[in-house]
């Protein structure tokens, strides 16, 4: 109970003193609107640019990107973490895969997929499985040695080690790992929304941000914490169903 008062008192601080600071009129409106502005453009935002829509279309992208991204690279990094020949060719390039600026990839996604949600789901994939493949392997070379070799001890096959102790450690440790994507996710989806602007929080921030409507522009900013917060948060409810033993 106490940390949700401290939460919603910290939030009325947060109002107070931005609703002070443009009543001095340091800065300008078309710069800092006021709470109440931001709070208003809601209106505007659900009858006029059809927020709903487009909050339910980012979602479905990144929910779909996620998935495929998650599906390939939790199997990818098994094989590269667990079979030594294709560790020693590949190693250096899952390593290096991290480099890559995703944003200049977008062209390439693009001229393969063209330029509907196909190619947008594609390219978030990339982006979440970039970052996960590498942390996938490294959360197998983590797996300490004493649990596979008592394993071994008990006469357990390669894939009964796999299953009983690689695979549950692996993915107790990895979800924390995906929590973390999520707000890497969103940065990617709005690259990605920006290509053909057919809907996404990212297309109508962008849209408004060129009317020079900063009050929208704050408004679909606190969309972005606000979903952020509640997926933060439902990941964490089914990490603590899946993974009892981690909050013991």
């Amino acid at each position: 109970m106490k940390k949700y008062l401290y939460i919603v008192g910290g939030c009325l601080i947060i109002l107070v003193s931005w609703q002070l600071l443009c009543l001095t009129g340091l800065i300008s409106s078309l710069l800092l609107p006021s709470p109440y502005k931001v709070f208003y453009s809601y209106i505007e935002l659900s009858t006029k640019d059809y927020l709903l829509y487009n909050i339910f279309y980012s979602l479905k992208l990144n929910i779909l990107g996620y998935i495929q991204a998650v599906a390939i690279a939790i199997p990818a990094g098994f094989i590269f973490g667990l079979i030594p020949p294709v560790r020693k060719l590949f190693s250096r390039y899952v390593d290096a895969i991290r480099y890559i600026p995703l944003t200049a990839t977008i062209g390439l996604f693009i001229a393969w997929f063209g330029i509907e949600d196909t190619m947008k789901i594609q390219f978030l994939s990339f982006g979440i499985f970039v970052f996960l493949l590498p942390t996938v392997v490294q959360r197998i070379d983590e797996v300490e040695t004493v649990y596979v070799d008592t394993v071994y001890t008990l006469g357990a096959s390669k894939w009964q080690t796999i299953c009983t102790v690689h695979f549950p450690s692996v993915i107790s440790r990895v979800s924390d790992d995906i929590r973390v994507l999520v707000a890497i996710s969103w940065t990617y989806l709005i690259v990605a929304e920006l290509v053909n602007k057919t809907g996404g929080l990212g297309a109508l921030v962008y849209t408004s941000a060129r009317q020079s409507r900063v009050d929208k522009v704050f408004a679909i900013l606190l969309l972005f914490i606000i979903i952020g917060i509640i997926q933060d948060r439902l990941f964490m409810l089914a990490d603590k169903k899946m993974f009892k033993h981690k909050y013991i």
